[in-house]
């Protein structure tokens, strides 16, 4: 099967890729970067898996834009839903690309994450993959989560603390006082 696989950090891609490339799939990565909040963070996160994906013979097609106005302009009032979105438009993104490059489905590193929810993630990219007429490949990829955090952290990978946006980014580092009233 050729699989495009939308990454959206090298530390992620570790254990989704090993085990899609034990599976005998011709694996190909796609980064998406609109989400990412700032722009210097996007740049890390680009930057290690470009010089990541060559070391296990990955091939990565990288977004040359960075179009951070039009997802926030679409989440904007729906910032508790965001997630649905941002997974929405990912997906969708890969899907395209996917059906352009004549790939036979796709998936998400974003299947590695404890911290995602599965089962939007799933809803969501079958939806998209009966539109394009691909497959979308599920995977719980959570069961290599300490293996992948082992080996970024052996490699000495740039990892992330947050998802990417600029309200993870706020849920991972703001912690209000209870105690403060204004």
């Amino acid at each position: 099967m050729k699989l495009l696989l939308h990454i959206c950090c090298a530390p992620c891609s570790i254990y989704p890729v090993k085990v899609l490339q034990q599976m005998d799939m011709k694996v190909m990565g796609f980064f998406y970067r609109h989400n990412i909040h700032p722009f210097k963070e996007c740049k890390k996160r680009e930057d290690t898996l470009k010089n990541y994906s060559p070391s296990i013979g990955l091939k990565v097609i990288y977004q040359k834009d960075y179009k951070i106005e039009k997802f926030l302009q679409s989440i904007v009032f729906r910032e508790n839903d965001r997630c649905r979105y941002c997974y929405y438009d990912r997906l969708k993104a890969t899907a395209l690309v996917a059906k352009k490059g004549k790939f036979d489905g796709f998936s998400t590193t974003l299947l590695y994450s404890k911290f995602q929810n599965h089962h939007q993630i799933i809803e969501t990219g079958e939806a998209i993959a009966k539109k394009y007429n691909l497959k979308f490949l599920y995977h719980d990829f959570r069961e290599g989560w300490k293996y992948g955090v082992d080996e970024s952290k052996r490699l000495n990978m740039y990892r992330q603390q947050y998802c990417g946006c600029i309200y993870s980014e706020k849920d991972r580092y703001f912690k209000q006082d209870p105690n403060e009233h204004l």
